[in-house]
């Protein structure tokens, strides 16, 4: 592990990533300060090896388009804190000279199985220092999770389904008549009982979505019933505003944060 490099600037700066399944997702940290976040796609292995070799601000700033009126410039090599679930992404990353991997052994979450996801240890730590434990984490992204832990800090445990868009890809990739729906332009609920193909499917997968996340929520409840609920994820508002329409009692409840994981990455790495 390599610690930040040392200058004689009163401020310093570090980037993060959430390697995901599907996109990279950034965040840009002065000092303690969560300053901007964003995502992108995966990153080449050419240009993850330019940034290794020249790790300075002007080559973030093309991989990744970060801010440009950031209000210092470092003239030391950026450090790169990572976490990932793409095992092969993780690799490519490996030669970055200031990097800190974090692992599910940095996460103070008790109670962890070896194979959970450090995106979901991450998001849950993260919602519980910035919102009290116990807190319940609906992650939309590629895949829907649900990751619950306790007022003792400890995993309770979770789910995990394919989220809406690899739903839709599914039925669009892998059957012979059926089309490939885009979530981009979905905003309010199909008719429950649809009169043509792509409403039918819109129908089908919203439906029981929207109802099992609500089984799942009310389960939660009934043992914590304090609880605070947390959605996150690139299909979080889309999902929130579903339930709006379908059960307003209970999206009036739920928190929309984006930035779970790297509050939970502030907490254990730059605090």
């Amino acid at each position: 592990m390599n610690n930040y490099p040392s200058s004689k600037d009163q401020h310093h700066l570090s980037i993060a990533l959430m390697v995901g399944n599907s996109r990279l997702h950034w965040a840009l940290f002065i000092d303690k300060t969560l300053y901007s976040t964003g995502d992108t796609f995966h990153l080449s292995a050419s240009i993850i090896q330019q940034l290794a070799q020249y790790p300075t601000l002007d080559n973030w700033l093309t991989a990744i388009s970060l801010p440009s009126n950031l209000p210092i410039i470092p003239d030391y090599p950026i450090p790169l804190i990572l976490a990932s679930v793409v095992p092969c992404q993780t690799a490519l990353w490996q030669i970055y000279p200031h990097l800190r991997l974090i692992t599910l052994e940095d996460v103070p979450l008790g109670g962890m199985y070896p194979t959970l996801g450090i995106d979901r240890a991450l998001a849950v730590w993260g919602a519980g220092k910035l919102l009290g434990f116990p807190t319940l984490v609906i992650d939309a992204g590629t895949a829907l999770t649900f990751t619950g832990a306790d007022n003792h800090q400890c995993l309770v445990g979770g789910a995990i389904l394919p989220g809406l868009g690899l739903q839709f890809a599914s039925l669009g990739q892998k059957t012979g008549q059926l089309p490939l729906l885009e979530t981009g332009l979905m905003t309010s609920l199909p008719p429950r009982f649809a009169m043509n193909t792509s409403d039918a499917i819109q129908s089908g997968v919203i439906y029981i979505l929207l109802s099992g996340i609500k089984d799942f929520i009310e389960a939660w409840w009934q043992l914590f019933p304090d609880s605070q609920i947390v959605m996150t994820g690139g299909d979080s508002n889309l999902l929130k505003n579903y339930l709006y329409q379908q059960f307003p009692d209970i999206a009036n409840r739920l928190i929309v944060e984006n930035k779970l994981i790297f509050q939970g990455i502030k907490d254990i790495v730059i605090r």
